[in-house]
């Protein structure tokens, strides 16, 4: 009985090797991971030598809500874990809604980089002016995963690349076209890029051997896809295309057919996401009926905000269609929201289209937004008569009543087994 009750009594957490309390301590909240200090003298400093710190808005009560005061608190902690850390630092994460000063999150950074983190995460706070990351991040070697929030930087002229950096995002971050391009090239290992609402872009060069996924929501003037010959995933939708931005191209380049120019070399692209505004730009200058050398790994095609009253991205959306003869996936949201007038020239080119023996794999159709115009009935009608394998097109009509069953029962279809699902926002 004494025994047992001894068992009882025996603390086996607190003994537990330090590797094994570190990971079961990080899947804590930071906050309550810095009450077990109370638990006993033992546990009094293990929370300030964890190897991960995450500061996000789970830190803070719900009563305090200055930005001011919230950066505050999370200065407490830093302090006292820049006096008491023992061991290294892997991971740091700041998104929380604070207002950092610029001088305490700098000499941090120079402390995290002694460390050797390997994850750094700047990710969302208040901001007036951006950040200038200090050179010593630069340093750090043992980065896999870097993301970038509110700030500015230059590579500094020492800096060897990061050889480790499998993951890059950059979010609000103001850095130049050459600077970027740079970053990029000097990452031989990375595979995940996202660029988000970047500021200073004028000409945009992505080239990385290893790359493999690709996301970009910012504004440019050009863009440069070549030497990516493992990227399998695309997803571009810029804000806008600038093209009085661009500065770099040559004459020869500006009579170029941007859709052959920029996704000719992607023919290993598994997935493509792009959006309506990068159809007019890939639209400039003559568009080929399709692409010398076809997307034959495409599976998944998704078209976002498409204008069915720009012949440019008409145009372009079939040329990459008819270039895509595995593709088993298609989904298209349109961004006209009221009817209005749509040329004929538009129409005229729709029913010309002759799509049979390229979509002969396709099994799923989505189509969202529909104002069941011309040219979009035009386009239902070519892609289900030249669809053999389709299960299902599903169309949600953009306000009133849905489209009619016996509308579609008058339309050709390749497919016996389509099945058409009409719905209505």
């Amino acid at each position: 009985m004494v025994m047992m009750e001894k068992q009882t009594r025996t603390d086996r957490i607190s003994n537990l090797p330090w590797d094994v309390l570190d990971a079961i301590l990080v899947h804590l909240p930071l906050k309550d991971a810095a009450r077990t200090s109370i638990l006993s003298s033992k546990w009094r400093y293990k929370w300030i030598s964890l190897s991960q710190f995450v500061f996000d808005d789970k830190c803070f009560s719900n009563t305090l809500l200055n930005k001011v005061d919230r950066w505050g608190e999370i200065m407490k902690i830093i302090h006292r874990v820049q006096k008491n850390h023992s061991g290294p630092i892997d991971k740091f994460k700041l998104a929380a809604y604070c207002c950092p000063n610029h001088l305490d999150l700098d000499q941090w950074m120079h402390f995290l980089a002694e460390k050797g983190i390997k994850e750094f995460v700047l990710k969302e706070f208040y901001f007036i002016r951006r950040f200038k990351l200090p050179c010593c991040l630069f340093s750090c070697q043992q980065l896999r995963h870097l993301e970038l929030y509110g700030c500015t930087f230059k590579l500094p002229p020492e800096f060897k690349g990061f050889k480790c950096l499998a993951s890059l995002q950059l979010r609000q971050v103001c850095v130049d076209s050459d600077t970027l391009e740079s970053l990029i090239l000097q990452c031989p290992v990375l595979e995940r890029l996202i660029l988000l609402k970047i500021d200073g872009l004028t000409c945009l060069k992505i080239h990385n051997p290893n790359l493999k996924y690709l996301k970009i929501y910012t504004e440019f003037g050009n863009i440069y896809l070549e030497n990516n010959p493992l990227l399998s995933s695309i997803d571009i939708h810029p804000t806008s295309v600038n093209l009085e931005m661009n500065m770099f191209c040559s004459l020869e380049e500006w009579k170029a057919c941007n859709l052959f120019r920029v996704l000719g070399c992607l023919s290993g692209v598994k997935r493509l996401s792009l959006s309506g505004h990068f159809l007019e730009f890939l639209g400039t200058s003559n568009v080929p009926e399709r692409l010398p050398e076809r997307f034959n790994r495409l599976m998944a095609l998704e078209l976002r905000e498409v204008s069915f009253k720009s012949l440019n991205e008409v145009m372009v959306f079939l040329a990459i269609l008819q270039s895509s003869p595995n593709l088993e996936e298609l989904s298209i949201s349109h961004r006209d929201l009221e009817v209005g007038s749509y040329d004929i020239p538009i129409v005229e080119f729709l029913k010309s289209r002759y799509l049979l023996g390229s979509l002969n794999h396709l099994q799923v159709v989505r189509m969202r937004g529909i104002m069941v115009s011309r040219p979009e009935w035009e386009l239902i009608k070519l892609i289900l008569a030249s669809s053999p394998a389709l299960k299902t097109m599903t169309i949600v009509k953009y306000r009133g009543t849905r489209i009619p069953e016996s509308v579609f029962l008058q339309v050709e279809r390749a497919s016996e087994n389509a099945k058409i699902i009409s719905l209505t926002l």
